[in-house]
């Protein structure tokens, strides 16, 4: 049994890997979730797995279509850089490299809106520089989609203090019914044009607008679907799309729980797994729904959307073994607000900890074992 890496899938996921195990040539998405720097954990699994086990298995012709919001997106704007030269693993380096050294100390204050948005700038600009854009959308096995959430209602009004109140209104509405985010948001999925996504049409409770991903949007589109309200400033007049302001993707798909179906007929008729690397071991369906003291029982995944899902997380034990016992947050800027050094070596120790969890799927492929390992949802 896996003492670091837990492994679920939903029902159909579960009795294919039962007949058939996992193999490169079964997966027809992997998805990635919002959630700031808790993706540092995932950094060793998403090198064992996109550097390793794909690249050298994955079959000549097959397309994987990687989708993500917010932090999610992000990262797989650096693993689609694959020109064959290791341009992928450089860009996953950079990223992780300038994510954990983005500094606020010259605001003795707190950095204002402008000022993240500035620092989210460099860092894209610094791994998505010197031709990335044109080797993601030239990529040939790997699609790009990218959630944002297009604002409506009170969210048209970027202020920070009428986002503030927006913000409130919004989580009060969700409460009461997720279908309320509508009154907030429409979802706005950008993808790559070459091959439709099998999740395309999204049919749930939110709107979807779709917008092809061009060399001309795909760097706005990646700030915003990270672009947090008052956190950071939402971004605008992003080319080829509907006028309004695009903020982070994470509100309505916190954790992407979406329909990713249905599959188009491949030739492999099997292709149907959704891969999920994820920090947590549980699901949480929007970002609103992590706020309430009885979260646990508040809102559960659509159960419909995890059937092809696979996915893979560090257990709870193997998180209370890092630093502080957790995952890396955003709170972080304030708890290590005198000591920058000290949290960029606590984020550092992590991502270098997260290399367990890619050792030990590499050698759950390795022995073959998954079935005795993975659990039903």
């Amino acid at each position: 049994m896996s003492k670091n890496l837990l492994i679920y899938a939903g029902k159909e996921a579960f009795s294919q890997i039962q007949e058939k195990g996992l193999d490169p040539e079964s997966i027809a998405v992997i998805a990635g979730a919002a959630g700031g720097p808790k993706w540092l954990i995932l950094d060793g699994l998403d090198r064992a797995i996109f550097f390793n086990w794909l690249k050298s298995s994955m079959g000549q012709n097959q397309i994987i279509h990687l989708v993500g919001a917010s932090i999610g997106a992000w990262r797989f704007a650096a693993i689609c850089q694959d020109d064959g030269k290791g341009s992928d693993k450089v860009a996953h380096d950079i990223l992780r490299d300038a994510y954990i050294r983005q500094s606020y100390t010259a605001y003795p204050s707190g950095p204002t809106a402008l000022d993240v948005t500035n620092e989210g700038i460099k860092i894209l600009d610094a791994y998505l520089g010197n031709g990335g854009i044109n080797r993601i959308l030239t990529n040939k096995h790997m699609r790009l989609s990218v959630l944002t959430n297009r604002s409506s209602g009170p969210f048209v009004y970027d202020t920070k203090y009428l986002l503030t109140l927006s913000m409130v209104l919004c989580g009060i509405a969700n409460t009461l019914s997720r279908s309320s985010l509508r009154l907030f948001f429409s979802r706005t999925l950008f993808h790559d044009p070459r091959d439709l996504p099998p999740f395309l049409n999204i049919y749930d409770t939110v709107p979807t607008e779709k917008i092809p991903l061009t060399a001309n949007n795909l760097q706005m589109a990646i700030l915003a679907s990270g672009s947090i309200p008052v956190v950071m400033e939402g971004v605008d007049k992003i080319p080829d799309t509907p006028p309004g302001t695009y903020f982070d993707g994470g509100i309505v798909d916190y954790h992407v729980n979406i329909p990713f179906g249905p599959f188009a007929p491949f030739e492999n008729p099997d292709r149907k797994i959704v891969l999920f690397p994820h920090y947590l071991h549980r699901i949480i369906p929007g970002w609103f729904d992590k706020l309430y003291p009885f979260k646990k029982s508040f809102r559960k995944p659509n159960s419909e959307s995890l059937k092809n899902v696979l996915m893979l997380c560090p257990s709870p034990e193997f998180v209370e073994r890092l630093p502080y016992g957790k995952l890396p947050d955003r709170k972080d800027f304030r708890r290590f607000k005198d000591d920058e050094g000290g949290r960029i070596k606590y984020w550092e120790k992590v991502a270098r900890e997260s290399q367990i969890l890619g050792d030990e799927f590499l050698e759950i492929i390795e022995k073959d074992n998954i079935r005795d390992i993975v659990r039903p949802f």
